[in-house]
């Protein structure tokens, strides 16, 4: 799977970074809106943003916002969680094209066919969605979690049920290993931590004696049997603040997540753990997600100037907004 490694933000016409963020901060003031940013975002818009976070946190936040607008610094489908979970307010996604290698992977009709299919065939199921799903997926799902809730989620799944998890294979097989129950598995992945290389992370272990490899656990298993510490972004910016002695990280996550790290805790040093080009066979630091670096300080300011592009009411929402309720903040 390979990461398309044209800068979106090439085309926009310079503008200085500094100016952007003043008219940034005037704007969110004149136009009563609240700044959501995803820590795989870049680092100038995590500064600007009145919330930084995972999905958990962000979607957790998002219920806390008094604006009357939200501006969603991330994905389609997280702007998309925002919006069901606060209804009355208008949410603004700066790139409607910032989509998900995961949702993508998973669409609401080709899930449905096969949860019918399962049913025919006998199978008493629940479906846990991964949040990296479109709501019209949520909307068939019994249970949505993030990272950082899995464990938790998959324990309240009564034990005489099976099983379904998407879309994330990853995720889902780790999960099964750490919570002893068996998962039915469908087969996606994230095209950022698909591309992880065994081979240049051993390598960088052994460039950096001492060191330590932290990871998400949408990494394939091979990174993640390496790994010291396995947890999503903010169970990463926990452990490494909780770390004192300062210690080197080898960093298996989109790279934008160095920001925060270093924010939350300066004393110690990050590294990137290199990715694999299916294309060329050649290593690249390239793990940095082409729909997160479709955010840019332009872009923000715009949406903001402008009130577009915007996350519309849809039907299916409603079903989201149950299952997303009792999942995420219950």
């Amino acid at each position: 799977m390979n990461l398309e490694l044209v800068d979106p933000s090439s085309a926009e016409e310079y503008e200085d970074p500094l100016d952007l963020m003043d008219e940034i901060d005037r704007l969110k003031v004149e136009k009563d809106a609240t700044i959501l940013a995803h820590y795989y975002v870049d680092g100038e818009i995590q500064d600007v943003a009145d919330f930084n976070g995972d999905s958990l946190k962000l979607a957790r936040d998002a219920t806390k916002v008094s604006t009357s607008t939200i501006v969603f610094c991330g994905v389609h489908f997280m702007a998309e969680s925002a919006k069901i979970l606060n209804p009355e307010k208008k949410v603004l996604l700066p790139d409607m094209l910032a989509g998900c290698s995961l949702a993508e992977s998973c669409p609401a009709d080709r899930l449905a066919a096969h949860q019918a299919k399962l049913r025919a065939e006998g199978h008493d199921f629940e479906t846990v969605a991964y949040i990296n799903t479109t709501a019209a997926v949520k909307s068939l799902s019994d249970w949505i979690v993030t990272s950082g809730n899995a464990r938790e989620i998959i324990d309240r799944v009564p034990a005489d049920k099976e099983i379904l998890f998407v879309p994330d294979q990853h995720l889902g097989r780790y999960l099964a290993e750490v919570s002893g129950r068996e998962l039915m598995l469908w087969p996606g992945s994230c095209m950022v931590h698909e591309i992880f290389s065994v081979q240049d992370l051993l390598r960088a272990k052994r460039n950096n004696p001492g060191s330590e490899v932290i990871a998400h656990p949408e990494c394939p298993k091979t990174i993640l049997d390496e790994s010291d510490f396995i947890g999503g972004t903010e169970k990463m910016r926990r452990h490494v603040m909780e770390t004192t002695e300062p210690t080197t990280f080898l960093v298996a996550t989109e790279s934008a997540m160095i920001h925060p790290l270093t924010k939350s805790a300066p004393q110690h040093t990050y590294i990137p753990v290199p990715g694999l080009m299916e294309s060329t066979g050649e290593t690249c630091a390239c793990n940095r997600c082409p729909h997160m670096a479709r955010n840019t300080l332009q872009k923000l300011r715009d949406c903001l100037k402008n009130g577009q592009p915007e996350i519309v009411w849809q039907p299916y929402f409603e079903k989201a907004r149950e299952v997303l309720t009792r999942s995420l903040l219950q």
